[in-house]
């Protein structure tokens, strides 16, 4: 949950951890034209925001249909301002969806304004779809979808979902401990994402879970296999005028966690390839392709369009603030509280 209590100066503050200076970029080009840094390189820098009405796969509604037809746009994004509209003014009370008028707990999990999300207040999907008006954020394979392997999908856990035995039983977004590598991907609310660089690394900080990732550029191979880290380890080049980032060497551990997605989760055999394009003044094509033999029958790729224009991508205008997730303090402990009362009222009513 982001409370919006102080203002990060991440760039300065990035520097100062790491040792690098802050590059500037040679002022805005005129028109539509990327910037340029100092050092000759493409200029990533900005706080980019990810929010889309578009779905990471392809809705059932629309098998076999890779693009949306104007109509089906402006339905989407009509639906999605009224949301927006009614769920901020003072007197909407959360019981009934605004658009469809049924009631939120007929609507599934994980929905805008379903059961088991955040108050809708608190989501931040914006009010529009990506220019290419794909259905799905997933590129390849063509029909949409995660190719899990079926196994995969049984170490899935919903959010919120029984067992309560331990705090080991919570997810990883329950625990704030982050939701695994690929936090560019982020939907539903906190989608920024704030780049840096120097002629030698590109730092991202992710709004969500207050994730930071240092890329090195041109640093060589990667570190030995046997080295491995949550977030992987990352190396960075130029492939003209897009920045390519391979991450491998994932940590080990990741089955001691719980994810509430499972395609998020870290693992030994994961390997990614992102590609960050700056194709004008306010717009980053970023591409990823997720390679797991172990939980993915194929390697899949999601394409993003982020933009530096809150107000036109329609989310929440501003700076990054500190993301501060107050569930990992208290919510544990509740849970396991609340389970534990449940356990003593049924042992009692057996008696």
């Amino acid at each position: 949950m982001k409370l919006d209590l102080i203002p990060f100066r991440i760039g300065a503050i990035i520097a100062v951890i790491v040792g690098l200076g802050i590059g500037t970029a040679n002022g805005q080009s005129a028109g539509s034209e990327p910037p340029q840094t100092a050092w000759g390189t493409p200029d990533l820098q900005g706080v980019w925001t990810s929010g889309t009405l578009t779905d990471l796969e392809r809705p059932e509604e629309y098998a076999g249909q890779a693009f949306l037809s104007e109509e089906d746009v402006a339905t989407l994004e009509r639906d999605a301002a009224q949301r927006k509209a009614v769920s901020l003014s003072q007197n909407y009370v959360p019981r009934l969806d605004p658009v469809t008028g049924r009631p939120l707990s007929q609507i599934q999990p994980g929905q805008q304004f379903g059961v088991g999300t955040y108050a809708p207040q608190y989501v931040d999907w914006g009010t529009r779809t990506y220019p290419s008006r794909r259905t799905s954020l997933i590129v390849d394979p063509p029909n949409g979808r995660i190719p899990y392997k079926p196994e995969t999908l049984t170490t899935q856990r919903l959010y919120g979902a029984p067992p309560y035995d331990s705090h080991v039983d919570l997810d990883t977004g329950e625990r704030c401990l982050g939701d695994g590598p690929l936090e560019m991907i982020w939907l539903g609310y906190n989608p920024n994402h704030q780049i840096v660089q120097t002629a030698d690394h590109v730092v991202i900080l992710h709004e969500m879970y207050r994730e930071r990732r240092i890329i090195p550029v041109d640093a060589g191979p990667h570190v030995p296999a046997d080295i491995r880290q949550w977030n992987g380890d990352l190396r960075g080049r130029w492939e003209d005028n897009t920045l390519v980032v391979e991450s491998k060497h994932f940590t080990d551990n990741w089955r001691d966690y719980r994810f509430n997605e499972v395609w998020r989760a870290p693992s030994e055999t994961l390997e990614l390839v992102e590609r960050f394009t700056r194709l004008d003044v306010d717009t980053l094509l970023y591409r990823v392709t997720i390679t797991d033999p172990v939980r993915f029958t194929s390697p899949w790729t999601v394409e993003m369009y982020l933009t530096t224009d809150q107000a036109a991508a329609g989310v929440s205008q501003g700076p990054i603030y500190e993301f501060a997730c107050h569930e990992g303090n208290y919510g544990g402990e509740n849970i396991l509280t609340g389970a534990r009362a449940v356990d003593k009222a049924a042992s009692t009513d057996s008696r």
